[in-house]
């Protein structure tokens, strides 16, 4: 009997762990760009009256990279299980965690040094709808990510003010969301300069993070496993000029414009990041840099293998993933 159970224990554990992810890189014009605060790891945050609701664990600190983005075009944020690994043939965010996916602008004065205590507004929202007999049945984000290899196209609004801005992209799993502080949400800030847009067009209002979510909100605590016949995401509501996507719609708009991983090569620096004098291989073209806690080798890995200055490419987990450091 004792033995059974801690079968179905280490099962149930086994599943969480299986379903932990992160967003990583954001791609801008088909090229991945070195812009984000990577996550120390892949697990959620679960206390939405931390700070780390914002950016992550680690995620007031920033990088030496902005990704430049023009107001009006898409981009597009990708998730998947460990850090550096596209593979189609896994889930994006497994072991049944569903939820919505919505992503966030917070207009700063310097992305690379914003601790994300400034306004946060809502631009993009791939949430739920209805299909099967319960929550867990139904379309959800995630579903949605998974379907497209765990990409998904954002639109950045076009009246979006010119200047340096958080992007932060949200996963909520709420497959043990029925008690206060099941809700895992898993959460990776971009840091971006906005162009073509005068910069004294007007700013959405925003909301403080922590400080709007609450952990018994109907979107957060909810059990998803029995039949529900609406969802209301946490949250504000998404802005007037920004996209909300009808979850199920798989790789139509909203989504990755393919199912398949984006062209362009992993690692091209797209803004500030140093650029070194030569390049390694076939991501090291004159650049590539890659920041701190970015990959730089492993198996399989065909990127940007040179780190920006004062970096070096160390074994995180040889021969399968290494990072700047």
């Amino acid at each position: 009997m004792r033995s059974s159970l801690y079968a179905a224990f280490a099962a149930v554990a086994a599943t969480k762990v299986a379903g932990h992810s992160l967003f990583q890189a954001l791609w801008v014009d088909g090229h991945a760009g070195q812009c984000i605060r990577m996550p120390t790891s892949n697990s959620p945050v679960t206390n939405v009256n931390s700070n780390d609701i914002r950016c992550n664990v680690g995620g007031t600190r920033g990088v030496s990279g902005k990704c430049a983005v023009k107001a009006g075009s898409t981009v597009t944020v990708e998730m998947h299980a460990q850090p550096g690994d596209r593979s189609c043939g896994s889930e994006a965010i497994g072991g049944a965690h569903y939820g919505p996916v919505n992503v966030y602008l917070s207009k700063v004065s310097d992305a690379s040094t914003a601790d994300g205590s400034t306004p946060w507004y809502k631009i993009f929202a791939d949430s739920w709808s209805a299909k099967g007999s319960v929550g867990d049945g139904d379309n959800w984000g995630t579903n949605d990510l998974n379907a497209c290899c765990g990409k998904m196209d954002v639109p950045i609004p076009a009246d979006t003010p010119a200047g340096d801005y958080l992007l932060r992209a949200e996963v909520i799993a709420l497959h043990t969301a029925s008690s206060a502080g099941g809700a895992q949400f898993y959460v990776s800030c971009y840091q971006i300069t906005v162009a073509g847009n005068s910069a004294a067009a007007a700013l959405p209002a925003g909301v403080s993070l922590p400080g709007a979510l609450k952990s018994s909100d109907p979107g957060i605590q909810i059990n998803i496993h029995s039949k529900i016949s609406s969802y209301v995401n946490p949250g504000p509501a998404v802005i007037s000029s920004g996209t909300t996507k009808q979850a199920g719609s798989a790789c139509s708009a909203g989504c990755a414009k393919t199912c398949a991983v984006g062209s362009g090569p992993v690692g091209t620096a797209i803004g500030s990041a140093p650029k070194p004098t030569s390049g390694v291989g076939d991501g090291g073209s004159a650049g590539c840099a890659q920041a701190k806690f970015q990959q730089c080798g492993g198996q399989g890995y065909t990127g940007c293998t040179t780190c920006a200055d004062g970096l070096t490419c160390k074994d995180v987990s040889a021969p399968y993933y290494s990072q700047c450091a």
